[in-house]
């Protein structure tokens, strides 16, 4: 969904940088790789590719404590690695054991087979290969089951996954949370309209309405075109996604230029899964869950705003369940503020899938 976004807003830093960004590029990315320094001595940090549906993916596992639950992450996107966040989110690997997966069709892995290699692109693969990639983790890491925080296009795979394999995921975490209702979420469509009159800007208004409401009839050009219009009509949006998701992968010290190059088409290559996405009907795919289930939204994210997630989960069954507002956050919420998530993390979740209380 944002890989047009991302392209227009840093695509010509990464073309062609100058000499002096380059070396302070370099600099930076020198002092983060030293934060992720893991030195604990039973700490775990292990990354490269794993035989997954037939292709080589790239897995990231980080930890400072192999002893603590383990957290598979489903990215957004499609094919946004969250592994240019790493220094961002470094405090969570103290409580944490975070798995971070490149799909079929993100960044590493789109690297590794391009554009041909990389097999069936759908959300039933999608699901099919976190599946495989959970049994992987139960037997490398000696688990019994691993934590599930899903976030923007990650959701779709993660409610799937939630709601259909209880033996395997001791909780699920959605933020970023997509609730489409089949395609028929208008009132986010509307406020989109709304924002584009009232800042008067006639040919972006009359490309959304030319779009219409619709979002299950939309093309995938007309799914990232949304996506854009969405993201530049709100500061607080755009602004997260030039200081938090830009600077995050310009001074990312796990990826270079090369593959940042890739990151970018690996994510245009994946919006053909965004159609597909747009016509989940949530409530109909069912509102049961055996495991835990929580939601932590960001209090201004236009573009999965809080109000469609919370109805969903006020109908959601659960053993536990529990919803919460991430304070002063757009979209990509957990990664603008990763000190309000953590704490939501250890408040609300870890006390319930290790039924221990948080050590003091």
């Amino acid at each position: 969904m944002l890989g047009t976004v991302l392209g227009v807003s840093a695509a010509a830093a990464v073309a062609g940088p100058a000499a002096g960004l380059l070396g302070y590029r370099q600099v930076k990315r020198a002092s983060l790789a030293r934060r992720l320094h893991i030195t604990a001595p039973g700490g775990i940090d292990e990354a490269g590719f794993v035989r997954i549906g037939g292709l080589d993916q790239y897995v990231s596992i980080r930890g400072e404590d192999r002893r603590n639950p383990v957290v598979l992450e489903l990215h957004g996107g499609p094919g946004a690695s969250n592994l240019v966040f790493a220094p961002r989110t470094r405090a969570w690997e103290k409580h944490f054991t975070i798995v971070r997966w490149d799909m079929r069709g993100a960044a590493k892995t789109f690297g590794r087979g391009g554009p041909a290699g990389q097999g069936e692109m759908s959300l039933r693969r999608l699901q099919s290969d976190a599946l495989e990639l959970t049994e992987h983790l139960r037997a490398r890491l000696g688990v019994g089951k691993v934590l599930l925080v899903a976030n923007s296009f990650g959701t779709f795979v993660g409610l799937r996954l939630a709601r259909g394999n209880p033996e395997l995921f001791s909780g699920y975490v959605g933020t970023d949370q997509n609730i489409v209702a089949g395609g028929r979420d208008l009132p986010s469509y509307r406020a989109l309209c709304e924002r584009l009159r009232e800042s008067g800007k006639r040919k972006e208004l009359a490309a959304a309405t030319a779009m219409g409401p619709d979002a299950s009839a939309w093309s995938a050009e007309q799914w990232s075109q949304y996506a854009k219009l969405v993201v530049t009509s709100d500061p607080l949006t755009y602004d997260t996604m030039k200081t938090v998701v830009v600077r995050s992968l310009w001074f990312s010290p796990l990826h270079t230029l090369r593959e940042l190059r890739t990151y970018f088409k690996g994510m245009s290559f994946s919006e053909q899964l965004g159609p597909e996405a747009m016509g989940i009907d949530e409530w109909a795919e069912g509102t049961a869950f055996q495991i835990p289930f929580f939601l932590f939204q960001g209090d201004r994210d236009v573009l999965t705003p809080p109000e469609p997630a919370r109805r969903f989960f006020d109908d959601v069954t659960a053993p536990v369940k529990d919803f919460a507002l991430i304070r002063d956050a757009s979209h990509f919420a957990s990664f603008r503020h990763p000190d309000q998530f953590l704490d939501l993390m250890l408040t609300k979740v870890r006390p319930v899938v290790t039924g221990q209380p948080i050590a003091a």
